[in-house]
C-alpha cells in the first residue's frame, strides 16, 4: 500500500440537490472524515449514462481531507449517496497555507487532540 501520510486532498462529489449535498457534508465532517465541504449549487452536468447523453442540474461538493482518510471517506460517501455510481474523485493539494493544512489535520484527528470525532 502507498503511504498517504502528509498528503492533503480536495475531493469532488456531485449530488442531485442541496439537501443531499448538506447531508453528505454534515455526516462526513461530523465523523472526522473531511475537514470541511463547500457546497456549490447550480452546476450543469452533461454525461453519458447507460448509452445515452444526459443533461442534469446538480450540486457540487468540494471536500478537504487527507490521503490517509480518503478510502474511508469514499466508502462513507458511497454508502450515503443516492446515485448508483456517485462521483467521488480527488486531487492532491501540492501547496497550501501551513496553518490551514494544520487545521485539516486537527479536525480530522491527526492533530494533537487525537480524536477525529470532534471531542
Amino acid at each position: 500500500m502507498v503511504d498517504k501520510r502528509g498528503e492533503y486532498l480536495i475531493t469532488f462529489v456531485t449530488a442531485p440537490n442541496e439537501e443531499e449535498a448538506e447531508r453528505l457534508a454534515e455526516k462526513t465532517v461530523s465523523e472526522g472524515l473531511a475537514a470541511c465541504c463547500n457546497i456549490i449549487p447550480g452546476v450543469k452536468s452533461i454525461y453519458t449514462w447507460k448509452g445515452r447523453v444526459c443533461k442534469e442540474g446538480e450540486v457540487l461538493c468540494v471536500f478537504k481531507t487527507t490521503g490517509e482518510l480518503f478510502e474511508k471517506f469514499k466508502e462513507r460517501v458511497i454508502s450515503l449517496h443516492s446515485y448508483e455510481v456517485p462521483e467521488v474523485t480527488a486531487v492532491e493539494i501540492k501547496a497550501g497555507y501551513k496553518r490551514y493544512l494544520d487545521w485539516i489535520d486537527e479536525v480530522t484527528g491527526k492533530g494533537s487532540h487525537g480524536g477525529g470525532t470532534g471531542e
